[in-house]
């Protein structure tokens, strides 16, 4: 398990490098010249004057900027007077929060779905809650979080349609309501919209797994020992559905938090997608590039938590090739004789 760990560990290292170098040359390396940079001898500020970058050479430059993302300064916001860590510092839980309670919500309506449609499959059950579910990944976030902030907050005054709550009451902050009753309040159309993308493709997903370990045999051993089917469920086919949501949810947070652009743009919510987006509207470079290393270093992170958590859940995977293994088949490959020998024996 640690030989497994320390192998994703380091390819997440790997990859991280990786995104750092992407950063560099596509923010830096190739915009030479940028424009506004020195306009009737005032320099304006731009990226390269917040991270100190313009009298060193670009292999030197790459080095001083790894260093600065290695001690988490990013520089300052060009357009506000704050720096970039503390723009993301403020934003990341927000974000965190509408990911992972959206994430929650859409694991509990996808498995219901899933494991319905399973046991019934063609029934009217399942065709319908498809027919739902596919209407909610075709529609775009905006649309969907306008419909519900429309029909949920202003017609029916259920809900908030816009604004943040602290999870935590803080008298100085700037948030005005606070407490965990206020926050969740405030979340649900965000959690439900953020659900309703992707909760189709998981319960299609489960289904098909579902329908394809229910015809193996140990299925059938099971069934054969007298085994009831919700313990079967249960015990042998609910397990191995949970792989490819595992190895799914990995990559599927980088998607994520493109969808929580939308989302928090709409509901009015404080995350690194509102400041991404107020960002780009200004062509703040610092806070563009802050928030794409971000993100870029949590889906990595994202993708290592996935692969131990699979390792966890099938027993199967090998982590490593027993050196008795590897013995035989490097004196395989060497010898025709004891090839020969081995095919004997086995016949």
């Amino acid at each position: 398990m640690l030989a497994f760990v320390f192998k994703r560990l380091v390819w997440a290292v790997i990859l991280a490098w990786l995104v750092t170098l992407i950063c560099f040359v596509i923010f830096f390396a190739l915009p030479r010249n940028q424009p506004g940079s020195n306009r009737q001898g005032i320099v304006a500020p731009n990226l390269n004057v917040a991270y100190d970058l313009n009298s060193d050479s670009l292999p030197r430059q790459y080095v001083t900027f790894v260093e600065h993302v290695v001690r988490g300064d990013l520089g300052e916001s060009l357009r506000t007077p704050q720096t970039v860590r503390s723009m993301i510092h403020d934003a990341a839980p927000v974000t965190l929060t509408l990911i992972i309670g959206g994430t929650i919500f859409w694991l509990l309506i996808a498995f219901p779905v899933g494991i319905l449609s399973a046991l019934y499959p063609r029934s009217f059950a399942d065709r319908g809650l498809m027919v739902v579910l596919l209407i909610g990944i075709s529609a775009h976030p905006v649309w969907l979080s306008l419909v519900f902030s429309y029909v949920l907050g202003v017609k029916a005054h259920l809900f908030p349609v816009e604004g943040y709550c602290s999870f935590v009451y803080d008298p100085h902050s700037s948030y005005q309501c606070g407490g965990p009753r206020y926050w969740a309040y405030h979340m649900i159309l965000p959690w439900f919209t953020f659900a309703l993308i992707f909760a189709a493709l998981y319960a299609r997903m489960i289904r098909a797994s579902l329908l394809e370990s229910m015809h193996e045999d140990y299925v059938r051993t099971a069934y054969a020992k007298g085994a009831s089917r919700s313990r079967v469920l249960r015990k042998h086919v609910l397990r191995n559905a949970l792989l490819p949501v595992v190895a799914m949810l990995g990559m599927d947070f980088g998607l994520a938090l493109t969808g929580a652009i939308f989302i928090e743009t709409v509901y009015n919510l404080p995350g690194l997608g509102h400041v991404l987006y107020q960002a780009l509207g200004t062509n703040d470079e610092p806070v563009i590039l802050g928030v794409v290393v971000v993100v870029a270093m949590t889906v990595a992170f994202a993708n290592l938590l996935a692969d131990i958590a699979f390792c966890i859940l099938d027993p199967r995977v090998r982590l490593r090739v027993p050196s008795e293994a590897r013995g035989v088949s490097k004196s395989l490959r060497r010898s025709p004789r004891a090839q020969a020998q081995v095919t004997e024996s086995a016949t």
